[in-house]
């Protein structure tokens, strides 16, 4: 694929915390493949030592807890100009990016924001393609997904965002919510043409259908420009790992697209500014009187608690919150946004304080 350096200058090495797990063989093997063109730097590479794995690093390490592993800070590499870093978890199969803005303060480029990266860089190239009109692109979330990403991706082609830029001439992309799990979110993407799905903790890839590989390599290019785009987006899908989970593969995408648009990673993170939110697990007697519909967004039962919720949601500046029951544990998760982080922080308190109320009330009169 063509390569547009723009502002960015030369790529730099990309650090990759491979959480002590298979990621780090996968790493150092595909390094040699690829030799100086691309340098990675993997980390984290211990696989040999019980209780390592994951520990104190990876992507959930990082998507939690919001901050660099340790072993990132203490190397203190990301205070260089234009460096990055990525996270898999311990079988590879989750992708997080993070950076040091200014060279000091962090900042997550997690799922949601390699579903955007990915959407509009494809959706520039359908375009250019001259394929709109027959190539499907749409964008599957989680109820987990930032308000602010799902709203960036619907209104990106009617706001404009050139001072951002990411440029695209692609118009109203459809965003559909699952949900969690990536069996739901794979499941809708293949109803796309190119179906782009990652949940928020950096699970997922894009789907290209036969059809659409049919097209592109049917379309006989006017100008070009077509011709170009259209060799763009056969190479992407064979870049791409179709079966999900991938974390190495979802990184040559990302980087891919970086070295395309000449983007470092805080050029990447303007795209849009998160919704601070807050995810809060609350132990409860019995998490199966807590039922959902809307793709887990809304509660069915207990009976009026979806009231209280939405009544403490309206009046919070835009304010979302949702409960959803663990698949393992008794528990429930909430998770809350608001426009400030005092707001998202009160929100998910008084979510988690209503669910526990409404619990111990049940199991009291059990």
């Amino acid at each position: 694929m063509s390569n547009s350096q723009g502002s960015r200058g030369p790529l730099q090495p990309l650090y990759v915390d491979c959480a002590n797990g298979v990621g780090a063989i996968a790493v150092e093997e595909f390094q040699k493949y690829i030799g100086d063109l691309f340098q990675l730097k993997p980390i984290n590479k211990d696989i040999n030592t019980l209780g390592a794995l994951n520990s104190q690093c990876g992507a959930d390490f990082v998507k939690t807890k919001q901050t660099l592993p340790p072993s990132v800070a203490s190397a203190g590499f990301l205070t260089a100009p234009n460096t990055r870093a990525a996270s898999f978890d311990g079988d590879a199969d989750r992708l997080i990016y993070y950076y040091l803005r200014d060279g000091k303060t962090f900042r997550l480029l997690d799922g949601d924001k390699i579903a955007v990266l990915s959407a509009l860089f494809i959706g520039d190239l359908v375009q250019r393609a001259n394929l709109g009109d027959k190539i499907k692109l749409g964008v599957v979330q989680t109820a987990y997904a930032n308000g602010s990403s799902t709203k960036f991706i619907k209104q990106v082609g009617r706001v404009g965002v050139s001072n951002l830029q990411m440029l695209t001439s692609q118009r109203n992309i459809p965003v559909v919510c699952t949900p969690t799990g990536v069996k739901h979110l794979h499941h809708a993407a293949t109803r796309f043409d190119i179906g782009v799905y990652f949940e928020a903790n950096g699970h997922g890839t894009v789907l290209f259908s036969e059809e659409a590989l049919a097209t592109f390599k049917g379309t006989e290019p006017s100008s070009p420009e077509q011709a170009n785009a259209i060799k763009n987006l056969v190479a992407l899908s064979e870049v791409i790992n179709q079966a999900v989970g991938d974390a190495l593969s979802d990184l040559l995408l990302v980087e891919v697209v970086l070295a395309h648009r000449g983007y470092g990673a805080a050029e990447w993170d303007a795209s849009y500014e998160d919704l601070p939110n807050r995810l809060v697990k609350v132990e409860v007697p019995d998490r199966s009187i807590f039922l959902t519909t809307d793709a887990e967004r809304k509660l069915t039962s207990p009976p009026g608690l979806q009231q209280l919720i939405d009544d403490a949601v309206n009046k919070v500046d835009a304010g979302r919150s949702f409960v959803r029951p663990s698949g393992t544990e008794d528990c429930v998760r909430v998770y809350a946004e608001a426009a400030t982080t005092n707001a998202a922080e009160t929100l998910a308190a008084t979510v988690s304080d209503l669910v526990k109320d409404t619990a111990n009330k049940i199991a009291g009169k059990a």
